[in-house]
């Protein structure tokens, strides 16, 4: 039985025994009369054609609860946009494909730039924050959910525990993460286990108590690509474009609303779905090493934003806290895959803890030589400031894209 303990600062929703699935499902049915739901799915065309995506539509066309969803499409020819429209039209809810290689979209992109609001490069963080502004324009929807395209183990179940904490007015939540197990003969989640949780503990340890921090602890999966928020949360929130954007969201989400709104909801018994490469020392550029460095880069930079000084001395020192905890944790988790019979490769824990080493000090010297970097893309509401009728012009090319 899954356990009910509340630890940190943010609510957990556990999932008890078998819950009535249907009961909630028929909830949220009476809640979205008034506060209408829309599902964004940033996705390369690979994604669609995957077996994971056959699945995922197959579950989102008994889910009547839900109103509109933004596929937002990312390096796709024109024919592979034409493929990935028509293989979406067997759902019965409003929907949309945003191409992001196309004509009229990369007219916006090169107007955003114009005003010195560029919206970085091709990726998750861009194609979610185009389909927010798509939504945004149409003025449809008071709530978004966003989960990944690549969940073999997908089901409606996931997607109506993810939304029902936002769209249920009586608990009063405007954000809400995703957690789960990450499990099969043995236990996945390495970012996750080996890196975010015992860097965020180490920096504890150095700072000291850091309001943040505490709030990046609370979590028990903060890389989970699955969340729901208000729209109006949407609108505030800026975006990384990079590999650091759940961890940038989080933040983004710390600066903009108080934690007592903000939520995690067990939504699998178990979750499966691509595994990212290691990748190794010699090539940092790629797999989880590049996630590391991008995700720590991420932390860093909100962290100096909140007035934190960082020094040559302060990485250095960073880094070896960092290992220590990371060593401890493998100690931790070898003896949970031991007492459940599960595969657990030591060695190649370790390696792995080698790797993020590696990105910490790849990140924390990019921080000393550029602390600002590469910035965020900037929330909508300055867009519309800056840019009056932007989300006008960016409704006529989606809907001109899908006639």
């Amino acid at each position: 039985m899954a356990d009910f303990y509340q630890t940190g600062i943010v609510t957990t929703l556990h999932k008890l025994g078998s819950p009535d699935t249907e009961k909630i499902e028929a909830e949220l049915e009476i809640y979205t009369k008034k506060q209408p739901i829309a599902l964004v799915l940033p996705a390369l065309c690979s994604d669609v054609k995957s077996v994971a995506m056959k699945g995922i539509v197959e579950e989102l066309k008994n889910v009547k609860y839900l109103k509109e969803i933004v596929l937002t499409l990312g390096s796709a020819t024109e024919e592979e946009f034409k493929w990935v429209k028509e293989f979406m039209s067997v759902l019965f809810q409003n929907v949309k494909v945003i191409n992001i290689n196309g004509p009229g979209i990369q007219d916006i992109f090169k107007l955003l730039a114009e005003e010195g609001l560029g919206a970085g490069k091709d990726g998750k963080g861009r194609s979610a924050w185009m389909a927010y502004g798509y939504l945004l324009a149409t003025g449809k929807s008071e709530i978004i959910a966003l989960h990944d395209c690549d969940i073999l183990s997908y089901s409606k179940n996931m997607l109506t525990r993810l939304c029902y904490p936002v769209a249920n007015p009586k608990l009063h939540y405007f954000f809400c993460k995703a957690y789960y197990a990450r499990v099969s003969d043995r236990l996945y989640g390495r970012v996750t286990r080996l890196f975010i949780t015992p860097l965020v503990r180490a920096l504890m340890k150095l700072v000291g108590y850091h309001h943040l921090l505490l709030f990046l602890d609370s979590f028990r999966y903060p890389l989970a690509g699955e969340f729901c928020m208000t729209t109006d949360l949407a609108r505030v929130n800026r975006i990384p474009w990079d590999w650091g954007l759940e961890v940038g969201v989080l933040a983004e989400v710390y600066r903009n609303i108080s934690s007592r709104w903000v939520c995690q909801v067990d939504i699998s018994d178990n979750y499966e779905h691509k595994h990212q490469v290691l990748s190794t020392q010699n090539n940092p550029q790629t797999g989880l090493t590049k996630m590391s460095i991008d995700i720590a880069k991420s932390l860093f930079r909100t962290l100096a934003s909140e007035g934190i000084v960082f020094s040559d001395s302060f990485f250095r020192t960073l880094v070896a806290t960092y290992v220590k905890q990371a060593e401890d944790t493998i100690m931790r988790f070898e003896g949970d895959a031991a007492i459940n019979g599960l595969f657990f490769d030591r060695h190649g824990e370790a390696i792995a803890v080698e790797a993020f080493t590696n990105g910490i000090r790849i990140a924390g010297k990019n921080i000393m030589e550029d602390p600002l970097g590469i910035p965020l893309i900037p929330n909508w509401n300055r867009v519309i400031s800056a840019i009056p009728g932007i989300l006008e012009k960016l409704e006529d090319v989606v809907e001109e894209d899908n006639k």
